[in-house]
């Protein structure tokens, strides 16, 4: 059986799988079959062993072109059935509208939002070069395919992502662009037009150009790029909906099925019968090879594995085991020494020492879990000394775990998803708060695969200062609190932000530490331990006029002071005289909101008891009215001055927050 038989019964099957579930794009997955029939003799994966860390990775960075992905992991072997190909886009199934990682079996990533996947592409790209490094060359040597479109290329993702692909030199990456000259309004000429090759070989790839359609093309194109020093881009000429009669080369048939009349049309063409989800044995047979050949593969790996005396290596790093790490503490007191400063507080089980940026903090930390993983591994949006993300004992990559992303937070963002998928790091990225914009797209992402990825977001606040609104995060963190299964920490001090870590690292979906630029006080309490930081919030400090806030007591006014961040300082220093005035009062810290959310409404209420509760917060916050009875937030977008000040001016002061909890009795 030809090549083009076999691609004309894979395209076939793409465009039952759209029509039968009446919604779906049948253009990419047609254009691109005679590619993906070639592809299966070069690609090396073994489905029995789909985890395989030394697999070709495989990328369809269109997401749209999900009907052919699944198609193709169904036939190499993966567990994918037919009637799960039937079931495309329908409530429940295995095959998704577009690939979803942990969703499918054999999806590496989870892509759509255009662009994501060519920077997808490149972090895995990345983390292989970095394995290889760690592991040695005979352990880690395969390649990384990934399919994308004119979409893909238009987003300022891509540029950012093979920018940085070209400066590493990764010659394991090859990018299979699907140049068909079609976007949803029209023809691409209405909106682009530069020359993608010269663009790619300035940004440091090997370039080729094929017909899409002609086999022997895109074979040689396929072992040029293998043979490679360089990142290389496969522009393939193809023709959208290949073979569909009427339909060819129409943006018509870029998001939208066929039709019935048309499908049955284009397969009597091409001397099918109108049997729908048609593949003979031969077209199976010849993507059961690439599946003998992986195990092949797959068996002189464990070989050469055994041999490398790496086997230890990669069993540790597989574990992802951060039970040895030594966590600072910061300053801790003496227990005379404590008790001294507690009774000058004139608060049991409280008290404060020196300062230090929570930024500050988390740098020592990260430093802490590098020690004790290797594989633990990140970096700044050229922001490391101001983040604080410098691992001291590592060099930079790809010999070390320092990574540098330059000014490209949204590839930043994407590349670190990829190093989680991976299979053996832990990834961290960094930037300032306001910036989290930039890399928004690529955090959504991340939560829909509750991927174990970790962003230093510093310089939280208006506490920002002289660098003025632009530079001042408001609704970035009511943003972040509204992304399912993303948790955001938001710590009171240095020693709360280290046991934020270790609940942190046990915990399989992504997070972010959102830190001081200034300077913050210590605070000891007795409350402040793993246990109450892992629930999201807790008592940091009790009323001294009332002990048991959860009953009630007559002629006393009750009032919970709850904040996260710098502003919990600021509420203890209210409390002190809000109870000096006879208003009984507590502090409760809520380092992660979302943690806090999940402890249900009795522990609220165990916390609260029948209290007025007054929320503090320096940035937009109207979430936090799921808990209080008011709120003293950010209502502006900030200022240019010291950071003092500001938080002064816009009312975030101990006289300010007597009067507002005062008027709650009112």
């Amino acid at each position: 059986m030809t090549h083009e038989q076999i691609a004309n019964e894979l395209r076939m099957l793409c465009a039952d799988m759209v029509q039968e579930a009446n919604s779906g794009h049948p253009g990419a997955p047609m254009g691109l079959a005679d590619i993906a029939v070639v592809l299966a003799n070069h690609i090396n994966i073994y489905p029995r062993e789909a985890n395989w860390i030394n697999r070709d990775r495989l990328v369809f960075s269109g997401g749209h072109a999900s009907a052919l992905l699944y198609a193709l992991l169904h036939l190499w072997g993966y567990d994918i059935d037919m009637q799960d190909l039937r079931n495309f886009r329908k409530l429940h199934s295995k095959t998704p509208g577009h690939p979803e990682y942990k969703h499918t079996h054999g999806v590496e990533i989870t892509t759509g939002p255009l662009g994501q996947g060519v920077a997808n592409a490149v972090g895995f790209a990345m983390a292989a070069k970095r394995a290889k490094a760690m592991l040695g060359s005979d352990v880690i040597n395969h390649k990384v395919y990934c399919f994308c479109g004119d979409g893909d290329l238009e987003e300022g993702i891509s540029y950012e992502a093979c920018s940085l692909a070209g400066h590493h030199g990764l010659d394991n990456l090859i990018l299979i662009y699907d140049s068909n000259n079609i976007s949803i309004e029209g023809d691409i000429n209405i909106a682009f037009s530069e020359d993608i090759g010269a663009r790619f070989r300035a940004q440091g790839f090997f370039v080729i150009e094929v017909c899409g359609h002609d086999y022997m093309q895109i074979n040689n194109a396929f072992l040029e790029a293998k043979q490679s020093c360089k990142p290389t881009l496969i522009i393939a000429k193809t023709k959208i909906a290949k073979n569909a009669i009427g339909l060819e080369g129409s943006h018509h048939a870029h998001g939208a099925p066929l039709g019935h009349e048309v499908i049955l049309e284009s397969k009597k063409q091409m001397g099918f019968s109108s049997e729908t989800f048609r593949i003979s044995e031969e077209s199976r047979t010849h993507f059961k090879e690439t599946a003998i050949r992986g195990e092949k593969a797959y068996q002189a790996w464990l070989t050469t594995l055994q041999k490398s005396g790496q086997e230890k290596n990669l069993e540790m790093l597989l574990k992802k085991d951060f039970s040895n790490v030594s966590f600072p503490m910061f300053n801790s007191l003496d227990s005379n020494h404590a008790n001294d400063l507690q009774k000058q507080e004139g608060r049991a089980g409280l008290a404060y020492q020196n300062a230090i940026a929570t930024r500050a903090s988390n740098g020592k930390i990260l430093n802490a879990i590098a020690q004790a993983n290797m594989g633990f591994i990140g970096g700044s949006a050229d922001l490391a000394p101001s983040n604080n993300t410098t691992l001291k004992d590592s060099k930079d990559f790809p010999h070390g775990n320092n990574m540098h992303f330059g000014v490209r937070e949204h590839a930043m963002g994407a590349i670190s998803n990829a190093f989680a998928n991976y299979g053996i790091f832990t990834p961290f990225c960094a930037t300032f708060f306001v910036f989290s914009d930039y890399l928004s797209p690529s955090i959504r992402v991340a939560s829909l695969m509750k991927a174990q990825v970790f962003y230093i977001f510093t310089h939280d606040s208006i506490g920002v200062g002289e660098d003025g609104a632009t530079h001042q995060p408001i609704e970035q963190l009511s943003h972040l609190r509204a992304m399912p299964n993303l948790l955001n920490w938001r710590v009171a001090d240095a020693n709360e932000n280290a046991l934020a870590w270790q609940v942190a690292l046990t915990l399989q979906t992504p997070q972010s530490f959102i830190l001081t630029r200034q300077n913050l006080p210590l605070i000891q309490s007795d409350s402040m331990n793993l246990e109450n930081v892992a629930k999201g919030a807790y008592i940091i400090s009790h009323s001294l006029l009332l002990t048991d806030f959860t009953q009630s007591k007559s002629n006393t006014h009750k009032i919970t002071l709850l904040a996260s961040g710098s502003e919990v300082h600021l509420a203890i220093k209210a409390q002190e005289k809000l109870e000096s005035e006879g208003i009984a009062t507590q502090v409760v810290s809520m380092p992660c909101f979302e943690l806090f959310l999940q402890q249900g409404r009795a522990y609220s209420l165990s916390l609260f008891g029948d209290s007025k509760v007054f929320a503090i917060e320096a940035q937009r916050g109207l979430e936090l009215y799921a808990f209080a009875d008011n709120v003293l937030s950010m209502e502006s977008f900030g200022a240019s001055g010291k950071g003092d000040l500001l938080f002064e001016y816009f009312g975030f002061s101990v006289e300010n927050i007597c009067k507002s909890v005062k008027d709650l009795f009112e």
